[in-house]
């Protein structure tokens, strides 16, 4: 769930016309429609081997470059704000997260932040709804007992899991994505409860057949299935700890595609090696790249190396919006997913 992207127009800072072609630096490879638009349109500066840039690499960038484009994997931190030269007027950011950028710097130099929301939520929340039912269905440990060469034909009580119709499914964090996962949880019959920041209206309610539960501790004791879908900020800071964990049902099972951080690992994989919990599925890490290897360890954790945006359409769009809002600020006019929480 991104920042807010609607403010009134009194809230935005106007920036000078870039004469000629802005000077943009790309942290990562991009589509390559995406990076031959681009090429055409700005001066370009792209990373050619697709790694995630160092520090001095990315100072180097920001005292060059009008426009930086990174990603989740760049830390946009206040010391490389501050190491900007003042040609920097904007950051266009290749994603709808924005944690890893320190926006409160940002705003202290003036220089705009956009994000690309929405062109990943289906996407997301397909992600989601493929974790829900391979953690529950067991299929990540049936796939490796078939490519193991151990299988042994059908028996009617191996590798037995839990059906989902019927179950209770709860829904942390009920913005563009959460809303999406609630639709498709209602085609598969489960009942599903949310906590959010706010109730969401009562016709959408309705819609999905969802139920607000203020209380998260009530919520994560009564689901079979718990899902998270908020933003890595302070407040949702291993939001599910030691002492949340131990409120889930014994078969309960737990999905990440939103941030690693939101997640207690340690405490997660004490409850997955003690059996504490039914199982969980698992797209992002608390220190991504790295994985805890205990996860490694694990039969009843299903794991995935961040994909849940992994499309070609998504990925499409997020460049066509990266485009839109470069073209937007060069040309002196209010970026379109200009991120304005809290701008001064």
């Amino acid at each position: 769930m991104a920042p807010p992207n609607t403010s009134s127009s009194a809230d935005y800072r106007p920036t000078r016309r870039i004469e000629g072609a802005p000077r943009v630096f790309v942290t990562r490879r991009l589509l390559p429609e995406t990076e031959a638009r681009m090429a055409e349109l700005f001066d370009m500066t792209f990373n050619p081997d697709d790694r995630p840039l160092g520090a001095d690499a990315l100072r180097a960038a920001v005292q060059h470059a009008h426009v930086l484009v990174p990603t989740v994997t760049d830390r946009i931190d206040a010391a490389l704000i501050a190491a900007a030269g003042p040609q920097l007027g904007l950051i266009a950011s290749f994603g709808a997260g924005t944690d890893h950028i320190d926006l409160a710097a940002a705003r202290a130099r003036k220089i705009l932040v956009t994000n690309t929301p929405g062109v990943f939520t289906d996407d997301t929340a397909d992600m989601a709804m493929a974790l829900l039912i391979t953690v529950s269905r067991r299929l990540a440990e049936g796939g490796r007992v078939v490519r193991s060469g151990e299988w042994a034909g059908w028996s009617p009580a191996s590798l037995l899991g839990h059906r989902i119709s019927g179950k209770t499914l709860g829904i942390i964090g009920m913005g563009r994505i959460g809303q999406a996962v609630a639709h498709r949880a209602r085609a598969f019959g489960l009942s599903v409860v949310y906590h959010n920041r706010q109730r969401l209206p009562e016709a959408f309610e309705r819609m999905v057949g969802a139920t607000y539960e203020p209380n998260l501790d009530a919520l994560v004791q009564s689901a079979d299935i718990i899902t998270l879908h908020c933003p890595a900020t302070p407040e949702t800071h291993h939001l599910m700890n030691a002492r949340r964990i131990a409120l889930m049902k014994p078969e309960a099972y737990l999905v990440n595609t939103a941030r690693g951080e939101i997640v207690d690992e340690d405490a997660l994989i004490a409850a997955l090696q003690e059996g504490r919990i039914g199982g969980a599925g698992l797209d992002v890490y608390a220190h991504e790249p790295d994985i805890d290897p205990r996860f490694l360890e694990l039969g009843n954790v299903s794991l995935l190396p961040h994909m849940g945006s992994a499309t070609f359409e998504g990925r499409s769009a997020s460049g066509d919006k990266v485009i839109a809002n470069i073209r937007f600020w060069a040309d002196g006019h209010r970026p379109p997913d200009q991120v304005l929480e809290g701008w001064l």
